[in-house]
């Protein structure tokens, strides 16, 4: 990948498996957003994937509907049970609360997971591996010409 996705895409992207927001098929995936808003669509030939998320599109990166992709495809790391602690988060709601500043989202997720026993070291080690797969993950990456689906 030329540009690396910030690492706090990577949490909304556990979200995404976590809800089972993601629908495979042969070579397209289509990703649900957390509010269900929108519906992104991922698509991949060999080793080069688009993607028509904010991210992917205006920013050139790896958005978290592909990083979720990635996962499901065994291509960068999944652990599920890691995941299974960022079910059902509206992350359109906490990152517009934030002013998008992707770090203090996280920060107000993972405090509240501590709070409830959670072990967050292990999820911020699983992060950190994960976000070292992308940085090593030979695959090119395009902004997608497909227009994003609103469902509501």
């Amino acid at each position: 990948m030329k540009k690396l996705p910030p690492i706090e895409k990577i949490p909304e992207a556990y979200s995404a498996i976590a809800d089972n927001r993601i629908e495979l098929s042969e070579n397209a995936a289509f990703v649900d957003s957390s509010d269900k808003a929108k519906r992104y669509t991922v698509t991949w030939k060999d080793d080069l994937y688009t993607s028509n998320d904010n991210g992917s599109i205006w920013q050139g990166y790896a958005g978290y509907p592909m990083i979720a992709v990635l996962m499901l495809q065994d291509r960068l790391p999944l652990d599920r049970t890691i995941a299974s602690h960022f079910k059902g988060i509206n992350w359109k709601a906490v990152n517009t609360k934030h002013k998008n500043k992707y770090d203090k989202a996280v920060a107000e997720i993972l405090d509240s997971l501590k709070e409830q026993g959670v072990d967050t070291d292990a999820i911020q080690t699983e992060i950190n591996k994960v976000y070292e797969s992308i940085r090593t993950l030979d695959i090119s990456t395009k902004r997608s010409g497909i227009k994003q689906i609103k469902l509501t």
